[in-house]
């Protein structure tokens, strides 16, 4: 049975009421760069269908120092009008020129891993997301989102409303590294977030993506970071760190054999822009 209905809410208190009506029964979707090749292949054949573009959940704004992104933002919209380097290059990262026209903000969150490009990036600017139910609103650090491999902690009675992004004071970089220049799935995703006093590390946040069953955090390496200076010493010990905290696994695009091999070696060129 293919599917009956499909909803297109006005506003997200309407999104939400249907999401209580229905609950896991209905699908959501965005742009749909996750759920339409479901649905095509057969994979998945939702009898109810919500798209939430008309719920007024786009936008980018600015208020006191952080950035608010809406939930159904496309990333193309992100690429040019984030104002933050790390997100722009991040947006670039995903797909071609369609997807990003398609692709949301807030979707990419549940990309199946090697995806998940723009999330490594919020996960290194330690973003938080505003969850709606009909219960009311809440907030989860990207660092406590995932749960598992294709987890979440988000309920079922629950939508991804917006992203809230504090503008880091530290340098920043993102790197990733596949087997074409562009539009190719990643084998390894590093982004960056490294505040100095003179030459001193203060705050680290290093996000690896690709390389787990989700975007991860490598602590153990971030916590070695705080209060040294960054040498070939001090940086060999903190790739050592960061693998012994990745997950590798094998599929179409690379072993693990392989990414556990590059992981080390795009940290490293992550850091040369760090370090100029």
């Amino acid at each position: 049975m293919g599917t009956q209905a499909y909803y297109l809410p006005k506003s997200v208190d309407e999104a939400v009421d249907l999401l209580a009506e229905y609950g896991p029964d209905l699908m959501v979707m965005a742009g749909g760069t996750l759920a339409m090749p479901l649905i095509n292949e057969g994979i998945s054949m939702p009898e109810r269908v919500m798209g939430l573009r008309r719920a007024g959940m786009d936008g980018i704004e600015r208020v006191n120092g952080s950035l608010r992104i809406g939930a159904t933002t496309t990333l193309s919209h992100l690429e040019i009008q984030s104002g933050l380097p790390l997100l722009a290059e991040a947006a670039r990262a995903v797909g071609g020129w369609a997807v990003r026209n398609m692709a949301t903000a807030a979707g990419n969150l549940f990309a199946p891993p090697p995806a998940g490009d723009f999330a490594t990036a919020l996960l290194a600017l330690d973003a938080e997301i505003q969850l709606v139910s009909k219960k009311g609103k809440r907030s989860v650090k990207v660092s406590d989102f995932y749960t598992g491999f294709l987890t979440t902690a988000l309920s079922q009675d629950e939508l991804v409303s917006e992203i809230v992004v504090k503008v880091p004071d530290g340098r920043t970089a993102y790197l990733k590294y596949g087997r074409r220049h562009a539009n190719t799935p990643s084998i390894v995703t590093v982004a960056l977030v490294i505040g100095f006093s003179e030459k001193e590390v203060t705050t680290a946040r290093i996000a690896l993506g690709g390389v787990g069953p989700y975007p991860l955090r490598a602590h153990s390496a971030e916590a070695y970071l705080i209060g040294k200076s960054i040498d070939p010493n001090v940086l060999s010990r903190v790739k050592d760190l960061a693998l012994e905290e990745c997950e590798p696994f094998t599929d179409a695009i690379a072993s693990e054999w392989y990414r556990r091999r590059m992981i080390p070696v795009i940290l490293g060129r992550a850091f040369d822009q760090i370090t100029g």
